[in-house]
């Protein structure tokens, strides 16, 4: 099925309002107008969130309570040990919590399992372990622990006092535990239930500081903590792919400022080994390309505590170390990223069953269990359609897996159908984890996938493309582009503008960068204007768009190339088509020959 170009709805009076009342551009206002913020007031909401439209902490369900354990552990100096996650999402949040706590006085520790070793979550060899060490301790869990019934139950058992904060899907029933910190917890309303764990964990300490200061405002030292934590939280949020809006908008839009002023030394040298220094402004890109994946690379090949250590070092040398270990690795994750691509897509190459499958569930003993989830989004975004990659351990025979959905199906859902051919498995509609043996693989595929074909059904306006507006390369001057970044930060739920152009010339043959060629570079022109443009991933349209001798239709991104003190318009381009159908009304959603799949 070729891709479909939907264009957003136009009114070009309404929106020539909304430019007026807005100060924005006509362009911006345009495609404002078309993601439905038709009114001065909406758009001035959407635009002008500030610090203060984040909801009180002690209104996040557990939170007061959390706080008057965690305040009573303080007081009585007993051991306060953090358990996070291995991911960035984890790793910023058990970051922020130990700044926190340790501001605080606390006698204060982190515990981050080993994700080849441990796997995720709470488990009780690292319980058992942290009560040997300090049989009194509180254990505070950021990002994990709402699904860990049998493991609170252990910590109970040891005398361990446990809290936990997490945001992931949960069990068919809740953990025993001291306290659970949770956006959604049954019986709760709070308004905002897409926190990443992160968000959560700066709520809390949200809470810790005011409680310290004189109950309603943090003293002045904890003010410059929790503007620092921001920066932090902002991280988590963007990496963890949840919805940039509401709460997570005004601390992402916050956070990404702090980060440019505020960064403490760790991220200072993360940030410039990222070549991101000397940025005069960060955007969520920055983050989901820049400093992200090198956190992420630490967890993935099973250093976690190092990128942990990163965040919380005061020693320059050390955190200069440690950036440039942790760039390393995020080399050699995307040297066995592409190998393992490439290995699935043969699996499915040899298995002609599985071309028509409703969903992928692919395995291997070679396969890096550290990478298995960043691949499996690739093939659930290749094939189009949910996919699972599990690495099996030829000792034990068994499988650790990682999903990724595809147009929105459930994979929390789907896991659950099949729970009785797997060991264990845990996350969310959109990404998951799981443990399997290798002798039940066969019947997982068979049950999951059935699942999958009675409850799931890729359509067409899956595969559309929303476009925002139609454009002339004309149009794309520095001041246009610079106004549509004031709809940032863009991300899940807020996508950064996609446009669209027809009637557009190759300059020269595209070309093809990147390691294995997997990337596309190209330049355009239109009456004049000429532009480059990249298209990430997407290496093979090369030798397509050579094959072609007339003009092209393309939809991108605008985005400024900021480069060594030169800014410079370009775009990421997302599909084109040559130009043989007639244009339609843009309202419509029109099916194209399109180059994507």
């Amino acid at each position: 099925m070729g891709r479909v170009w939907r264009f957003a709805p136009y009114d070009q009076a309404a929106a020539r309002q909304l430019s007026g009342t807005t100060q924005l551009s006509p362009l911006a206002a345009q495609v404002l107008f078309g993601r439905g913020y038709e009114t001065a007031e909406a758009a001035r909401g959407f635009l002008d969130a500030k610090l203060s439209d984040l909801h009180p902490p002690e209104a996040l369900p557990g939170v007061p309570e959390a706080t008057d354990r965690i305040l009573k552990a303080i007081s009585e100096n007993r051991r306060i040990t953090i358990y996070g996650d291995y991911d960035v999402d984890g790793v910023t949040a058990t970051s922020l919590l130990w700044h926190c706590l340790k501001l605080a006085g606390a006698d204060v520790h982190y515990y981050v399992p080993h994700r080849l070793e441990e796997g995720y979550g709470l488990n009780c060899e690292a319980l058992k372990s942290i009560h040997d060490d300090a049989p009194n301790s509180l254990v505070v869990t950021v990002d994990c622990g709402i699904a860990s019934v049998e493991e609170a139950a252990y910590a109970r058992e040891l005398g361990l006092e446990l809290i936990v904060t997490d945001h992931h899907q949960f069990a068919d029933s809740l953990p025993e535990a001291a306290c659970l910190v949770h956006p959604r917890l049954p019986g709760t309303d709070y308004p905002f239930g897409d926190l990443c764990g992160a968000g959560v964990a700066f709520k809390l300490a949200w809470a810790i500081c005011k409680r310290l200061g004189d109950g309603k405002n943090a003293s002045p030292r904890m003010r410059e903590f929790l503007l620092d934590a921001v920066g932090l939280t902002a991280i988590g949020t963007i990496a963890d792919v949840v919805p940039l809006v509401g709460e997570n908008r005004v601390i992402v839009r916050y956070g990404l400022n702090s980060l440019l002023d505020r960064a403490n030394i760790g991220l200072k040298a993360l940030m410039h080994i990222s070549e991101l220094n000397n940025n005069r402004l960060l955007d969520s890109e920055d983050i989901g390309f820049g400093l992200a994946p090198r956190i992420n690379a630490a967890g993935r090949l099973g250093q976690a505590r190092l990128a942990v250590e990163l965040l919380t070092t005061d020693k320059t040398d050390r955190a200069v170390a440690l950036a440039d270990y942790l760039n390393q690795q995020n080399e050699m994750r995307k040297t066995v990223e592409r190998r393992m691509l490439k290995q699935a897509k043969e699996q499915v190459a040899a298995n002609p069953d599985w071309e028509n499958a409703p969903a992928l569930v692919l395995a291997d003993p070679d396969w890096h269990a550290g990478v298995i989830g960043i691949v499996a989004g690739r093939v659930a975004s290749h094939f189009a359609r949910p996919a699972i990659m599990i690495s099996i351990n030829k000792q034990d025979q068994t499988g650790q897996g990682s999903a990724r959905t595809f147009a929105g199906f459930d994979l929390h859902a789907g896991l659950s159908s099949a729970a009785e051919h797997l060991i264990k498995f845990g996350g969310h509609q959109a990404a998951a984890g799981l443990r399997i043996h290798a002798d039940n693989l066969d019947d997982f595929r068979a049950a999951f996938c059935n699942f999958v074909a009675g409850n799931h059904e890729v359509t067409e306006r899956d595969l559309e493309i929303d476009i925002d507006a139609e454009v002339r390369l004309a149009d794309l001057t520095h001041r246009a582009v610079t106004e549509l970044d004031k709809l940032g930060p863009f991300g899940q739920g807020n996508p950064r503008p996609v446009l669209a152009c027809t009637n557009v010339e190759l300059t020269e043959p595209p070309r093809k960068m990147g390691g294995g060629d997997r990337h596309l570079s190209l330049r355009v022109r239109q009456y004049g204007r000429v532009m480059r443009g990249v298209s990430f991933g997407n290496g093979e349209w090369a030798d397509e768009m050579a094959k072609v001798s007339g003009p092209i239709s393309i939809c991108f991104k605008p985005t400024i190339n900021r480069f060594r003190g030169q800014e410079n318009v370009e775009f990421h381009l997302v599909d084109w088509r040559a130009e043989e159908a007639a244009t339609k009304p843009a309202t419509e959603a029109v099916p194209q020959k399109s180059a994507s799949r």
